[in-house]
């Protein structure tokens, strides 16, 4: 594969990365008094934190050799992460969830 195409499909991915993370940022700011969402939009927060974490440990790992997956695999690999990272946050997640929650709850006592 070319470079041109390698710089497309990078650009492609921290584009959705960014937009994914503007989304749930969104959901924070308006995340409604309910406990419920307040707590839904930290972890889906604390997912995509997460996941951009692990896709830059994976960028550094190179998956050459007679089976590499080419193009598709860069597309394949970023849906991988993301996977990875819910399932992180399923699992407990690393403690961001928690502190988001308590930081809005407690910003909507304030107002």
């Amino acid at each position: 594969m070319d470079n041109f195409a390698l710089t497309e499909s990078a650009s492609a991915s921290a584009n959705l990365r960014a937009s994914q993370a503007n989304a749930a940022a969104d959901k924070l700011k308006f995340a409604g008094k309910n406990r419920e969402e307040v707590r839904r939009a930290a972890e889906e927060f604390e997912s995509i934190f997460v996941s951009q974490m692990l896709g830059h440990m994976f960028k550094g790992l190179d998956s050459g050799g007679m089976f590499g997956g080419g193009h598709a695999e860069g597309i394949y690999r970023d849906l991988m992460i993301d996977e990875y990272g819910k399932q992180v946050v399923s699992s407990g997640g690393i403690g961001i969830a928690d502190t988001i929650e308590r930081q809005l709850l407690a910003l909507q006592e304030v107002n």
